[in-house]
């Protein structure tokens, strides 16, 4: 069974954030190297195996604001950190036994959004735009009704104000234009293909080197079925 007809059975609201970008992850989008965690010790040698620098987060589908509810933390250098880490997030009392998720601590200046949202009229669109902490301050974003071609999708990328990050930044490659335009086709196909799923928000998608990697991920689920 799969991960959205599971957390549907289930009567889940949302998927946890390592189930989304394991969902999106299986329609071709980058993700973080990552895995969870049941222990301290789990966790440390897990960090061990994907390398310093990581990042611990609390995973479960009821944890859709991390950051408000203090269970991440960042940029984690050795095996003390991890643990430390590991105890703070615990004792918020909030996140479930191997409920830790240990990933790759990924590092770049531009970040963005990829999201889906089904319109009452026009069904599921794709939304692209300028990530991160400015996503709901400056709202530079575009739509495009699914199913997109690659050529929408090079046509939402023009259209944000923003779209000069998109190009060579401060020393840093142009971004792999041909990867971003295929991310945002499959999650138009992602609409199609799953009634179930009302939103999708990948927030911030952090290009490294002149690659997109989803660095966080929310699916949020309806009450449809999914065939």
């Amino acid at each position: 069974m799969d991960i959205i007809k599971k957390a549907v059975k289930n009567g889940q609201k949302s998927l946890s954030e390592h189930e989304s970008k394991l969902f999106i992850n299986s329609y071709g989008i980058i993700v973080t190297k990552e895995e969870l965690a049941s222990s301290e010790e789990e966790a440390i040698n897990i960090a061990n195996k994907i390398g310093y620098p990581v990042v611990l987060k609390g995973n479960s589908p009821e944890l859709t604001h991390k950051t408000e509810m203090d269970v991440i933390e960042l940029n984690l250098s050795n095996d003390d950190e991890v643990k430390a880490a590991y105890k703070k997030i615990m004792k918020t009392g909030v996140v479930p036994k191997g409920g830790i998720l240990v990933q790759e601590m990924v590092k770049g200046q531009r970040e963005l959004v990829i999201g889906l949202i089904r319109d009452p009229q026009f069904g599921p669109c794709v939304m692209f735009g300028l990530g991160g902490i400015y996503a709901e301050v400056l709202k530079d974003v575009s739509f495009r009704v699914a199913p997109l071609t690659e050529y929408d999708a090079m046509q939402m990328m023009d259209e944000i104000n923003a779209k000069k990050i998109l190009e060579e930044f401060r020393g840093k490659p142009a971004v792999d234009k041909k990867l971003l335009a295929q991310a945002l086709i499959n999650i138009g196909k992602i609409g199609l293909e799953h009634d179930a799923i009302t939103e999708i928000d990948i927030n911030p998608i952090i290009i490294k080197g002149d690659k997109p990697i989803a660095v966080d991920a929310l699916i949020i689920l309806g009450n449809g079925a999914d065939d």
